[in-house]
């Protein structure tokens, strides 16, 4: 799967993926949403989607990215059928990782009427090679039940840390 870092499209078992671009941002937002409907219960609101736009288009739109999208289009060619992002953070290194390059693999998802097709696969796998060209040594994700059997089967295993997160206003 080398140069799916740059613009040619790329195959993952018959998969047609490619690098997501600025000109993608509305869709990444639409299939962003997809996901979140399917998590949240009440206090649904669309205040996120402008920001969310304008950071896809800042950030897709570097020449040194930090934040990578990999899509599938539909076969209409009618917007996206699927996507994966992915971010790298720099951190401190440490035995495990010297170089201290963290991925995390986050807005994995496919249109419900174009799943089980390899999508969601296709995309993620193209993720961790961007991961593995720009020398990042760890990967990191929060998997939901539907989700966690596609992340096992491409290496991905819980970790003995729990998380914990605190919300400032």
């Amino acid at each position: 799967m080398a140069g799916l870092a740059g613009a040619p499209p790329a195959s993952v078992s018959g998969v047609r993926i490619r690098r997501a671009t600025s000109a993608d941002a509305a869709e990444l937002v639409r299939l962003r949403a997809v996901l979140l409907r399917g998590f949240e219960d009440s206090g649904w609101n669309d205040d996120w989607r402008a920001p969310a736009r304008e950071t896809l288009r800042d950030q897709l739109g570097r020449a040194e990215p930090r934040l990578a999208a990999f899509v599938v289009d539909r076969p209409a060619g009618n917007g996206l059928a699927a996507c994966a992002v992915g971010n790298i953070e720099q951190r401190l290194g440490g035995p495990g990782n010297p170089g201290g390059r963290v991925g995390y693999v986050y807005n994995v998802v496919t249109d419900p009427d174009m799943r089980r097709r390899g999508y969601s696969r296709g995309c993620v796998t193209a993720l961790i090679e961007w991961f593995r060209e720009h020398r990042v040594r760890a990967v990191d994700l929060r998997a939901s039940a539907d989700g966690e059997p596609l992340y096992t089967s491409l290496g991905f295993r819980r970790g003995a840390e729990a998380g914990m997160r605190l919300r400032l206003s």
